[in-house]
């Protein structure tokens, strides 16, 4: 894939083969993103897994302490006065049945995130086909399947995001925006990076942070030195 300018240029200050600190990565990320919108910075963390087997899996959810900077709209599935609760606790559309053929027939997703009770997750599997390529389903594990709404709900636009792997065993999450301050980007990463590292499965052998990246929308994946995040975690631990 050819590369633009911009990206060429962004590049130049990125030195290929080392492995920076998170701080220095992160100066380098705000250097780098010249985008003309305020570009996502995201992190990609490869671990040695394989997500192919139930108990490699990795998947779960952390507020980031300073949110994403972007404005998420909610979905709550959700029947009775947990309808009215959904709606008071600021969710952006909440209801039951009448929504699937909305989502199914007309190809309504105009929202960032699902939330449903218990007793609508039967109503919410018959839409597995489309919210599931998404990455839309709610799930547990992400705290998105609660009859506690108005807290999902508070943590979502708080800053909440899930993280599970892909089919390559990688995980691909947003950490704030270019426009962020340094250390606000560094605090969410590190949030992300705790959470992962705790996350890891007991069936998981050998090196488990693979690699480490962070980069902006429009710029070059910046590599972090892995082991660091994983001498941070134990000594936390101690």
């Amino acid at each position: 894939m050819k590369k633009g300018k911009r990206y060429i240029e962004a590049a130049k200050l990125v030195e290929k083969n080392k492995l920076y600190d998170l701080d220095e990565a992160v100066s380098v990320i705000k250097k780098v993103a010249s985008a003309k919108f305020d570009e996502t910075v995201e992190a990609h963390l490869k671990l040695g897994v394989d997500g192919r087997h139930a108990d490699q899996q990795v998947r779960g959810a952390v507020v980031l302490p300073h949110g994403t900077g972007k404005t998420v709209k909610v979905l709550v599935f959700a029947k009775g006065n947990k309808v009215d609760e959904a709606l008071a606790a600021g969710a952006d559309y909440a209801g039951g049945d009448e929504l699937v053929p909305k989502i199914q027939n007309e190809g309504w997703l105009d929202f960032d995130v699902v939330i449903a009770t218990p007793d609508m997750m039967g109503v919410v599997g018959r839409l597995g086909r489309v919210l599931g390529p998404k990455g839309l389903m709610p799930n547990p594990k992400a705290g998105t399947v609660t009859m506690d709404v108005a807290k999902a709900i508070a943590d979502v636009k708080a800053g909440k995001i899930e993280y599970r792997l892909d089919k390559a065993n990688i995980i691909h999450v947003p950490v704030g925006k270019a426009s962020f301050e340094e250390a606000k980007i560094a605090d969410n990463f590190k949030a992300l990076l705790d959470a992962v590292v705790k996350a890891r499965p007991a069936a998981a052998k050998g090196q488990y942070l693979r690699s480490v990246t962070i980069t902006s929308t429009m710029g070059p994946g910046i590599k972090l030195n892995p082991q660091k995040f994983m001498d941070v975690a134990v000594s936390t631990e101690e």
